[in-house]
């Protein structure tokens, strides 16, 4: 049986007992669809590298901010060679740290960054269920359960992302952390079940914002938590930014309210204890090139005479976390 092909009936078992059977049929549907009927073209290269890396017994730390996996008998140099091949063969490597036996994996985004502004402000994730919308690698899907999550289960429509996760499940295939190669619109609707769902860096990519975050409360059970992080400009209740075309060199921007408005956004659709928890500037410090991302990061997308503008003459990408509930 072919990895993918393992995976995706791992992944169903799970789905099968942790969600409703139409809800985990469709899900295991779609899955198999993206991973085995119609492939991304570079999915045979991705495996083979994932595949260089040792089978060995290992320990991982979810519980720091480098998600670390370590072996617990050192690693012959011909291993150590191979994996260092096969964590390079998986570039780019965009949200993280990681570490794999020694090698450290200094990603573009410093996402423990990103979780240390969120974890403070969370309900305790002991024992829930949690839905990670975009989660890209599945760093912070790995966070939640190091923070004693019952079951998680990442979705992003990157296969790259998803086989970098696999780079960490091969270490701990028990462990209830789970990646489904799926856009949130792609969900069944469904009855909420959800504890806990985080959409962090998602809104500004959605033409209409108002029915992700539909989508996201549908899938709350009632009582549940939602954890929005996005990008925000200065203003009032009645500012939003949709830029004309690009933004910080991104196309795929469509709007970027102010924390006053998204507030208002959110109670329009039901949610409620509705608060803004934070809200920084992102820094060339936090998104930059590494040795692990060589493409081009945020320096690269402001105005070099002016940092508090995107090249495009924009507000620079300014921050917010904010958590709301579906009322009980």
């Amino acid at each position: 049986m072919s990895l993918m092909a393992s995976y995706c009936d791992q992944l169903a078992d799970a789905l099968g007992r942790e969600t409703p059977s139409e809800w985990a049929s469709m899900v295991d549907t779609l899955t198999r669809q993206r991973l085995i009927d119609t492939p991304h073209g570079d999915q045979a290269r991705w495996l083979a590298a994932l595949e260089k890396l040792p089978k060995v017994n290992a320990t991982t730390n979810f519980s720091k901010d480098i998600v670390s996996t370590a072996a617990t008998q050192p690693l012959s140099a011909e291993q150590q060679s191979l994996s260092l091949e096969g964590l390079q063969g998986l570039k780019p490597w965009r949200k993280g740290p990681f570490e794999f036996f020694d090698t450290y994996i200094d990603t573009e985004w410093h996402s423990d960054w990103k979780w240390q502004r969120v974890a403070d402000h969370l309900s305790d994730l002991e024992g829930r269920a949690i839905l990670d919308v975009g989660c890209g690698s599945g760093y912070h899907c790995w966070r939640m359960y190091g923070a004693g999550a019952r079951f998680v289960l990442g979705i992003d429509p990157t296969i790259l992302f998803l086989i970098q996760y696999l780079a960490v499940k091969r270490y701990t295939p028990s462990a209830p952390v789970w990646f489904a190669p799926l856009r949130l619109e792609q969900l069944p609707v469904s009855a909420g079940f959800f504890d806990t769902i985080f959409s962090m860096g998602v809104l500004y990519h959605r033409r209409s914002p108002l029915d992700h975050l539909q989508e996201l409360f549908n899938l709350l059970r009632p009582g549940g938590e939602l954890v929005l992080e996005t990008l925000v400009v200065e203003g009032d209740q009645r500012t939003v930014l949709m830029p004309t075309d690009r933004y910080a060199m991104m196309r795929n921007v469509f709007f970027l309210p102010s924390t006053a408005m998204l507030e208002i956004w959110l109670s329009r659709l039901g949610f409620q204890s509705i608060r803004t928890v934070d809200v920084c500037d992102t820094s060339v410090e936090e998104q930059r090139s590494t040795e692990w991302m060589p493409f081009q990061s945020l320096p690269d997308f402001l105005d070099p005479n002016n940092s508090a503008l995107t090249v495009e003459g924009y507000p620079s990408p300014r921050r917010a976390v904010i958590i709301a509930q579906r009322p009980e």
